[in-house]
């Protein structure tokens, strides 16, 4: 009855008779109170940890897949992004003391967001509770456990990482020699449909090669009349090799309309990133017009080093269709390298040095943040990103302690988040040009700097891209989730 009468919330119950005790009257009332104190801060203290006991004994079947099955099998299944699968017991017992360490120290599943800062959607951050059970279960032997406990095989999409697709779209075949350098490409994925219609998503899959660093993509959107053919030209111009010039490789794409004008551009249409999945908004938000006759263009298609064997590349692009056309297009700015504010000051940073690099943008309306995207290259060490409002008061966007270039997520909020004019949007990067950083490409460190823009991952990146809306009335109670997680 007093837990009913105090509520469920164990900070409030502590609080509550750590208040009332001094106003106890009598020995044998003080003991009894002295009792009920011991008895609920007990209880606070363990309601507060919320975490489950341990089981004496671990199993896969009952404890183990579950915890696999809802964080790491995404990725690590067969025709997964991972280069090996967890999903079978005899899967996870060969790794699994591997994986009991990478969960331990907190580099497996991969989320470099400091959760204690920000929450997002999809999140996987695993709980001390399921790190502890990974343990144990090595610690026993691993085994395997009773047939009826094992949960069902989660049901993941073919050639998608979120879903079936209405209509893919293969992407000129690219074939990199042993031994090859950082490619630049420009590359042309034309399409041509029925009709004029509406995509609540378009997601690039990188080829199994596994390759493909990142991609920065626009569609090119025909009037059906002025462009008779968009099949015709090259489809892969190399923007290093060739030396060629944005207009030069736009000409030999055969981009232009007919009459030599040029079409409309619609920019960041489907872009890739390690560790980016395709982020489809609640109904009425976000999505494309797509034309009857369009091309998705590539416009910096990123291959990494490759290693001592040729590879070819065949990536693809999946595109969601939506009967109705979207009520509110998403928008996006970035701030830093190559956006509407600069990096403060220049990303030069010397060799043997640890450097500190800000941006700052201030709001002129009122806007409302679906997903931020923090990017840095290989000297990253943090990446911290907040709004001041103009009271004050302070917005918490993202915090990345630990800079990791191979993981770098499109971060979509739970709910919008308002942003109110005349706020400042602040982002600031830490650079690690030392020895002491094991990701630095030069050895000994030498100057890195941006090069005005340059992609390659041995120069140096500092942005902050936001997507967002015009702020309306009750934005932020609108949900974010489509019910992927």
């Amino acid at each position: 009855m007093l837990k009913h009468l105090l509520g469920s919330k164990p900070e409030f119950r502590c609080s509550f008779f750590l208040f009332i005790l001094p106003a106890v009257r009598g020995a044998a009332v003080f003991v009894i109170a002295l009792l009920l104190v011991a008895s609920f801060i007990t209880s606070c203290g363990d309601e507060g940890r919320g975490e489950e006991s341990v089981p004496d004994m671990v199993t896969f079947t009952e404890h183990i897949a579950p915890v696999l099955y809802k964080n790491c099998t995404q990725c690590h299944r067969p025709g997964g992004s991972a280069h090996f699968s967890l999903l079978t017991y005899e899967d996870a017992r060969k790794y699994g003391a591997a994986n009991a360490y990478v969960a331990r120290n907190r580099i497996m599943p991969p989320w470099p967001a400091d959760p204690h800062y920000t929450e997002f959607l999809y999140q996987r951050v695993l709980s001390e509770h399921d790190i502890a059970v990974l343990q144990k279960w090595v610690d026993g032997g691993m085994p395997q456990g009773a047939d009826n406990k094992m949960p069902a095989l989660p049901d993941y999409p073919k050639g998608s990482e979120i879903g079936t697709p209405d209509m893919r779209i293969p992407v000129k075949p690219v074939t990199l020699a042993a031994n090859s350098p950082d490619r630049f490409l420009l590359v042309k994925v034309p399409f041509e449909l029925p009709q004029d219609t509406f995509a609540s998503l378009i997601e690039f899959m990188p080829g199994g090669s596994n390759v493909v660093h990142h991609v920065n993509g626009d569609m090119v959107k025909y009037v059906y009349e002025k462009k008779n053919n968009v099949f015709g030209g090259e489809y892969v111009v190399d923007m290093v090799a060739d030396t060629a010039t944005l207009v030069e490789a736009f000409n030999r794409l055969d981009l232009p309309n007919d009459d030599g004008s040029w079409p409309v551009l619609r920019k960041s249409v489907v872009n890739y990133l390690p560790g980016v999945f395709g982020q489809r908004y609640p109904e009425g938000i976000g999505g494309y017009h797509l034309p009857r006759k369009g091309v998705f263009l590539l416009n910096d298609m990123h291959y990494g080093f490759t290693q001592k064997n040729e590879i070819t590349d065949s990536s693809y692009i999946n595109i969601f269709f939506s009967p109705i056309p979207p009520d509110r297009p998403v928008m996006e700015f970035q701030l830093g390298t190559l956006g509407r504010v600069p990096v403060e000051p220049d990303l030069v940073i010397a060799a043997n040095t640890v450097k500190t690099v800000y941006s700052r943008y201030k709001t002129e309306e009122d806007i409302s943040i679906l997903t931020v995207n923090p990017h840095m290259h290989l000297l990253g060490k943090s990446f911290r990103g907040y709004a001041l409002k103009p009271d004050g008061d302070t917005i918490r966007l993202i915090s990345i302690p630990r800079w990791d270039f191979n993981w770098q997520y499109f971060y979509t909020f739970p709910h919008m988040v308002k942003i109110p004019a005349g706020s400042t949007i602040v982002a600031e990067g830490v650079y690690d040009n030392t020895n002491k950083n094991l990701n630095n490409p030069f050895s000994p460190p030498r100057e890195v700097s941006d090069r005005k823009g340059s992609m390659k991952a041995t120069d140096e990146m500092f942005q902050f891209i936001i997507s967002y809306l015009p702020y309306r009335d009750g934005d932020e109670h609108i949900s974010l989730s489509t019910g992927k997680d």
